[in-house]
C-alpha cells in the first residue's frame, strides 16, 4: 500500500479504478481523477499547496511533484504522462501533454496542450510552451510543431499504455 498521509487537515483523495504503487507516496493536499497511476517511488507532496491532477494520469517511477508555500499549485490536466524521475514543480500541464523522463518544469510554467517536454529538458519558472508543440534543452526552447498523429503516436498512446500497465497490477 502506498504512503498516504494526511497533513495540516488535508487529506490525499484518489479517484476510481487509480493504481498506487506501495513505494508512492501521497502527502496533504492531494486530489486525482479517475484512472490515474502513481509509480515505484513517486512523490506527489502537497504539503506546503495543492496539487491536482486530471483523469488518466501517469506520474512515474522517481518523479516529484511540489510546490512553493502559498506561490504555486501543480495542476496536469487530463492524459499527462510525467516520466521517470521527472520534477513537476508549482507548474500547469494541460491536457493530453508528455513530460519526458528527468525533466524539471519549475514554478509558474505553463505547458499548454499536446506538448511534449524532451527528457532532460529545464521548463524555466514562468515559461510558456506552445501547444502542440516539442520543447527541449536547458533552458528548453521549441524545437518542433508536433502533426495530430505525432501527438497521437507519441502522447496519447503512451498514457494508454500506462493505463494497460497498471491493469496488469490489478490482476494480481
Amino acid at each position: 500500500m502506498a504512503l498516504i498521509r494526511t497533513l495540516n487537515g488535508c487529506s490525499p483523495e484518489v479517484g476510481e479504478r487509480c493504481f498506487l504503487a506501495e513505494t508512492a507516496a501521497l502527502i496533504g493536499d492531494v486530489r486525482m481523477g479517475d484512472d490515474c497511476s502513481i509509480w515505484y517511488g513517486a512523490v506527489l507532496r502537497g504539503d506546503v499547496n495543492p496539487i491536482r491532477l486530471g483523469n488518466r494520469v501517469n506520474v512515474q517511477d522517481g518523479a516529484v511533484l511540489h510546490t512553493l508555500h502559498r506561490r504555486s499549485v501543480v495542476e496536469l490536466g487530463d492524459n499527462v504522462s510525467v516520466g521517470h524521475n521527472a520534477t513537476v514543480h508549482g507548474a500547469r500541464v494541460e491536457h493530453d501533454c508528455l513530460i519526458g523522463m528527468g525533466a524539471v518544469v519549475l514554478d509558474g510554467a505553463v505547458v499548454h496542450s499536446g506538448t511534449i517536454i524532451a527528457a532532460g529538458s529545464v521548463v524555466l519558472s514562468g515559461q510558456e510552451c506552445e501547444a502542440g508543440s516539442v520543447y527541449a534543452g536547458v533552458p528548453a526552447r521549441k524545437v518542433k510543431t508536433l502533426t495530430p498523429e505525432e501527438q497521437h503516436r507519441m502522447i496519447t498512446l503512451n498514457a494508454e499504455h500506462y493505463l494497460t500497465y497498471a491493469s496488469w497490477y490489478g490482476e494480481e
